[in-house]
C-alpha cells in the first residue's frame, strides 16, 4: 500500500542510477534536452545526481529523481503530476538503461 509520492527505486550499480536519471530528465516537461551528471554537492559525502525539469523552480513534485551515487545506489523518484508524464518518465528511463546495454527486456 503506498503512502507516499516518493518511491526509491533500488539499482544496484552506479551505470545503472545514472541512465535512470538521464531517462526521467528526457521525461520532464522542461529542460529535457539536457543530461544530469554526477557532482560533489556541499553538504553531501558521495556524489549526487538529480533529474528534474518542473514549470516551478524546486517543484520536484512534477517529476524528479536524486541520488548519492554510492551503495545501494538507490535513487528517489518521485512526482510524475499525471499519471501519462510519471509513465512516460519511468519508460525513458528504462528505455535509457536498455540503450546503454546495462538491462535487456
Amino acid at each position: 500500500k503506498r503512502s507516499d509520492i516518493i518511491t526509491a527505486v533500488k539499482l544496484g550499480n552506479p551505470e545503472l542510477l545514472k541512465a535512470f536519471c538521464r531517462g526521467i530528465q528526457k521525461g520532464s516537461p522542461v529542460d529535457s534536452f539536457v543530461t544530469p551528471e554526477a557532482w560533489d554537492m556541499p553538504g553531501y559525502e558521495s556524489q549526487v545526481i538529480m533529474a528534474a525539469g518542473a514549470f516551478t523552480m524546486g517543484a520536484s513534485i512534477e517529476l524528479s529523481a536524486d541520488a548519492p551515487i554510492r551503495d545501494p545506489y538507490a535513487v528517489w523518484m518521485q512526482g510524475g503530476i499525471t499519471y501519462s508524464s510519471g509513465k512516460t518518465g519511468v519508460m525513458l528511463a528504462v528505455q535509457e538503461m536498455v540503450n546503454d546495454g546495462l538491462i535487456k527486456i
